[in-house]
């Protein structure tokens, strides 16, 4: 039986402006890191992407690494395309990025032109597509002229193979730099993807404030905390959990000090009826500079649960102001060198 979207799918979620530009998003976007390579099953990742769908999440964010292995990702996701969301692809928001490594030799990482065109190619062919929505440098390049790299994005716009530019884990200096290159260039940047959370706050001395200034919006990877801002961890480390498995969460970050404030964010948590991760994700997105915040799901039950926190009233300030004890910097940000590179 083939796939027809609910009819209801913009019922309730909200969508927010990206910077000054004429895109919307929706307020938490579904992110393909994990659970979408060719080492889970093909169902599990196509009902994920079928429900958010459903409940108004318009876009996927997508790497060319994505996987394991590399490239699995985009590949499921071109099949979820062929097999399901074709029909619907002027209502979705596709975005993809290169910046890590991809393949062997010089050429397969980074941030130089031949890199970022020759993975933007691989990537659209892998999902089957004429275009991505965004195509992202996906971190700073120390070792290549920030024209080079911003020039790729341009060029990529340009073609036709991408409509907007965004950025990674840039810096604020490197963001106002790129911002001027891309602008003086004829194509704005649209977003910034920074890792952002209760536990990894970097992106608000200046970062949010350089977004507003250049015009682009935010959209905050992580905002789990890489799991951590979730129940699994509250009472040890299960089995099969990232940190068991040493999947983008060390055991190390698990420190006494850092469980303690998640157990007293958890009970904030509590006594708003809200879950842990529900709380993080209503937190992330209070400024309304951050457009979007970026969720990934290990089942079609997670999705929902964590979807529900958008439903759940503002924080107060005395709310924010206890939250503000707990929520700390916790020594998690795994992709600082990038960000802080100036």
């Amino acid at each position: 039986m083939s796939y027809l979207a609910d009819s209801a799918r913009y019922d309730q979620m909200t969508y927010r402006r990206t910077g000054r530009s004429g895109l919307k998003l929706p307020a938490i976007s579904l992110g393909l890191w994990h659970n979408f390579g060719g080492d889970r099953p093909y169902e599990l990742g196509r009902g994920i992407a079928r429900r958010a769908f459903d409940l108004g999440v318009t876009h996927f964010d997508l790497a060319n690494n994505y996987g394991p292995p590399y490239g699995s990702a985009e590949i499921t996701f071109g099949q979820i395309l062929s097999d399901d969301l074709r029909p619907y692809r002027d209502e979705l928001v596709i975005s993809t990025k290169a910046g890590y490594d991809m393949w062997a030799g010089p050429y397969g990482e980074w941030g130089s032109r031949k890199y970022l065109l020759s993975s933007l190619d691989q990537s659209l062919t892998r999902m089957g597509l004429d275009y991505v929505d965004i195509f992202y440098s996906h971190r700073f390049d120390p070792e290549t002229p920030l024209e080079e790299t911003m020039g790729a994005l341009v060029s990529a716009v340009q073609q036709g193979k991408a409509l907007y530019a965004g950025i990674s884990s840039y810096s604020p200096a490197k963001t106002r730099e790129a911002a001027e290159l891309l602008r003086s260039a004829g194509v704005p940047l649209l977003i910034h993807q920074p890792s952002y959370s209760m536990l990894n706050r970097w992106i608000e001395p200046e970062l949010l404030d350089a977004l507003e200034e250049v015009g682009a919006g935010c959209i905050a990877f992580s905002p789990l905390a890489q799991g951590m801002l979730t129940d699994r961890y509250l009472n040890g480390i299960p089995e099969g959990s990232r940190a068991s498995q040493g999947k983008s969460l060390s055991t190390d970050l698990l420190s006494d000090e850092n469980l303690s404030r998640i157990r007293s964010l958890n009970e904030i948590a509590k006594s708003r009826g809200q879950s842990l991760a529900q709380l993080a994700l209503t937190w992330t997105i209070r400024d309304p500079r951050v457009t979007s915040a970026l969720i990934g799901a290990s089942s079609v039950g997670q999705l929902e649960q964590n979807l529900a926190a958008l439903q759940a009233p503002p924080l107060t300030d005395d709310e924010l102001a206890e939250i503000d004890k707990y929520a700390v910097e916790s020594g998690i940000d795994l992709w600082a060198t990038s960000s802080n590179a100036e």
